[in-house]
């Protein structure tokens, strides 16, 4: 395996309106993929508490909201989400576009660190 993976987003292998960026990459230590939804589409609501993940969804384009226990919040382009394992948790299209999302997320106890430079 190399030591790096450079792609753009349209190399990345796709299921259906899923972008699998972490497969795409070879990612071992945290998941990462995009998703387009479209218009009054969204993603399965789900909680990580199986997986005990931490869970960020980024809003690329579009407008979209995020729905946590039921509670809906905007999220247009530009908007982060950052969830505990607990909550309840979609991601839906409000907009007459398709939005694209990136989810990123790794287990709790991944042991990460902060860098010294930021």
């Amino acid at each position: 395996m190399a030591d790096f993976t450079i792609l753009h987003r349209d190399d990345l292998e796709r299921s259906g309106r899923w972008l699998l960026a972490r497969r795409s990459l070879g990612l071992r230590s945290f998941g990462m993929n995009l998703v387009e939804i479209e218009p009054g589409g969204s993603i399965p609501e789900h909680d990580e508490l199986e997986r005990d993940q931490e869970e960020i969804f980024i809003v690329l384009e579009g407008e979209a909201a995020v729905i946590v226990d039921g509670t809906e919040h905007p999220a247009p382009a530009g908007t982060y989400a950052r969830l505990d394992p607990r909550p309840l948790r979609t991601v839906v299209n409000k907009g007459e576009q398709p939005a694209l999302v990136l989810i990123a997320s790794a287990p709790t106890t991944s042991g990460y660190e902060p860098a010294g430079w930021n």
